[in-house]
């Protein structure tokens, strides 16, 4: 097994040595296409300056120190533009929080028409908008750097730990001890998922929106995604040194050179071969996106992310072998989140699409069936868009009047 294992790490670090040589022409053509018609424009202003006040609206900044010491930024957008006579007083708040590889960039990537928090502040909500560790602005420690190998030690278990109360707690304290709803997209969505399971958060949380649900992974469509997780490619970057995952650096190209040579991975087109074909996205916002929206991760938490493809069930991160579970856990195996015991009074709005590869079908009506078995009627409900693949619930331009307008209904029922 060991020298099978040492033969696999040989063969990936023989590819990334030569990676030029063995990426084939379909990459570079869809890279190089990327490249011409988006090329990057970061703004050293951050989202606040850059976006938020650019269209008008307040923008504040915070950071929040979470219990194992990373410095979060904390966005908040305290009203609208239409409604800025208004007591900040008589809002109730909203927590944004990204997905996998974003940041809070992703809610204001549109005009204020067409973006969650600027629909959210006018429709009269206090907007707070999440940062989780590792991503541009949320890059500090209280006694690591970026550097330091043990600043990428950590998954979703602890972004579900740590990250989401520590902001969530903050938003809650700031606003004078109000219940705040949630809006989770993609894994976003997992991490208070995880928290409700294990009872957390309850008390501070008045409702959940779920953007195409990420929770069990097992028979996702995304065939790139599928082959990676099979062939252990996070692991083995991993054991060859890396620790920052960055989706457009050369951790990611390296991933990438080796899944493309299968000839079901269509690299033509990589965001649709790992999300799903979009439906309604237009030509400006994509590009937005990808100038602003690729954020760096941990190479551990795409090797947990990994673990739920391969495996069936939600289970905290698996370290390989019996003795560093039983340190960490005090049993051979990682437990299991076990969704089914979230109580069942607490307000769900779940939306899923049909086009999405990563939070498929059959995997989300799996999930549905464990939430809807036992959940109060009245307070759990469900759309189903069958166009809608992972990047329209955020990016959308008809995602206004088909989820945000149903989501805000939702939220005055709650």
């Amino acid at each position: 097994m060991a020298q099978n294992l040492h033969v696999l790490c040989f063969l990936i670090f023989f590819i990334a040595l030569n990676l030029q040589s063995v990426l084939s022409w379909r990459i570079q053509n869809s890279t190089n296409n990327i490249g011409d018609q988006c090329p990057p424009q970061p703004h050293p202003l951050g989202m606040c300056k850059s976006r938020v006040a650019a269209y008008g609206y307040p923008c504040e900044e915070y950071q929040v120190t979470t219990e194992d010491g990373y410095i979060l930024s904390l966005k908040r957008i305290p009203h609208g533009v239409s409604n800025a006579d208004n007591s900040t007083e008589d809002r109730t708040p909203v927590l944004l929080f990204h997905g996998l590889l974003v940041d809070g960039f992703c809610w204001v990537l549109s005009t204020p028409k067409q973006s969650l928090a600027f629909i959210l502040a006018d429709s009269g909500y206090d907007v707070w908008i999440a940062n989780c560790r590792g991503t541009k602005s949320s890059r500090k420690h209280t006694s690591l750097t970026p550097e330091d190998p043990d600043f990428w030690d950590w998954t979703w278990d602890q972004l579900a730990d740590y990250d989401l109360p520590a902001v969530l707690q903050f938003v809650y304290n700031q606003t004078g001890g109000k219940k705040v709803h949630y809006v989770g997209h993609s894994l976003g969505t997992l991490i208070i998922l995880a928290a409700f399971s294990e009872h957390k958060l309850i008390d501070i949380v008045r409702s959940a929106v779920l953007l195409c649900p990420i929770a069990y992974l097992h028979r996702m469509k995304s065939r790139l995604i599928w082959l990676a997780a099979r062939i252990f490619l996070a692991e083995t970057i991993h054991m060859l040194g890396y620790h920052e995952f960055n989706p457009v650096g050369p951790v990611a190209q390296e991933l990438l050179g080796e899944v493309c040579t299968d000839p079901e991975v269509d690299c033509y087109d990589i965001f649709s071969a790992v999300a799903g074909p979009d439906c309604c996205l237009n030509t400006s916002t994509t590009c937005i996106f990808l100038q602003h929206g690729p954020q760096s991760s941990s190479v551990k938490n795409m090797i947990h992310m990994s673990q739920l493809v391969r495996k069936a069930g939600i289970r905290k991160y698996d370290y390989g072998n019996k003795k560093e579970n039983m340190k960490h856990y005090n049993q051979p195996e990682p437990p299991l989140y076990n969704l089914s015991s979230i109580p069942p009074h607490v307000p769900l709005f779940l939306t899923h699409g049909g086009q999405d590869f990563l939070g498929d079908v059959p995997d989300t009506r799996h999930l549905l069936r464990t939430l809807v078995r036992q959940h109060d009627s009245d307070d759990i409900e469900v759309l189903y868009m069958p166009d809608y693949a992972h990047g329209d619930f955020v990016m959308g331009y008809n995602a206004p009047q088909l989820i945000y307008k149903p989501m805000v209904e939702f939220f005055k029922r709650h």
